[in-house]
């Protein structure tokens, strides 16, 4: 009896939170579905990774669903962890109608400024798209693209699906770049930190020095006060 009873009040646990994770999901998809209904058809998310680190690229993406889109679990990157982040990252390239990504460098960070580098990461992003979108929504409040119509969103990534999708494409991809560096600098740890300013960064920064992907400009500068 208590068994049966447990196993009762596991289902109906589970149906909860299969309910809430609809209503979650409806509520993101809210803006797409509202565009879709009047006629616009390919609807790109766009949002970046990689502005605060001190070292490697900024990193964008541009994600475009089909109308039925509908993945669980899809959220803002930074509210995932690495492994659920790996796992929807895989979801969204087997949903998604096409995908684009955009990587700027330190190099280019440091000659233009990282703010107007995330910038043309987003519109590289967008250009690498295999379909053309009617529509871009970009998350923040500021966006420049004359060859697309866009709208942009304060904290997209938390409130619309294909933005929060871009997020995990865009923080994935950085992180695995960032892995990768690693095995050509392993006395700075990217693969750990990502090239964010945590203290085992910035002691390795005062030990070895800065190293060829590390960013003059910006955040490093204060370093070198």
């Amino acid at each position: 009896m208590k068994q049966r009873h447990s196993l009762t009040r596991g289902r109906k646990i589970l149906r909860r939170r299969q309910t809430g994770e609809r209503a979650r999901l409806a509520r993101l998809l809210a803006r797409e579905r509202q565009l879709w209904s009047h006629g616009v058809e390919y609807v790109a998310g766009v949002d970046e990774a990689g502005r605060g680190p001190l070292a490697g690229p900024v990193v964008a993406a541009a994600v475009i669903f089909p109308k039925d889109a509908w993945i669980s679990g899809i959220n803002d990157s930074k509210k995932l962890s690495p492994r659920k982040r790996d796992e929807l990252f895989g979801k969204i390239q087997e949903h998604a109608l096409s995908v684009g990504v955009g990587i700027v460098n330190q190099q280019v960070i440091d000659a233009i400024n990282v703010r107007e580098a995330s910038f043309l990461a987003m519109k590289n992003a967008v250009a690498q798209l295999s379909l053309r979108p009617d529509r871009v929504l970009v998350d923040g409040n500021y966006f420049r693209d004359s060859s697309v119509p866009y709208e942009t969103i304060v904290h997209g990534d938390a409130k619309v699906f294909s933005i929060a999708a871009a997020s995990i494409v865009a923080k994935v991809v950085r992180d695995r770049l960032m892995e990768g560096l690693h095995h050509d600098y392993p006395q700075y740890r990217f693969d750990r930190h990502k090239g964010y300013a945590t203290k085992k960064h910035i002691e390795a920064i005062e030990m070895y020095g800065f190293c060829d992907i590390h960013r003059r400009s910006f955040h490093v500068k204060q370093l070198e006060r």
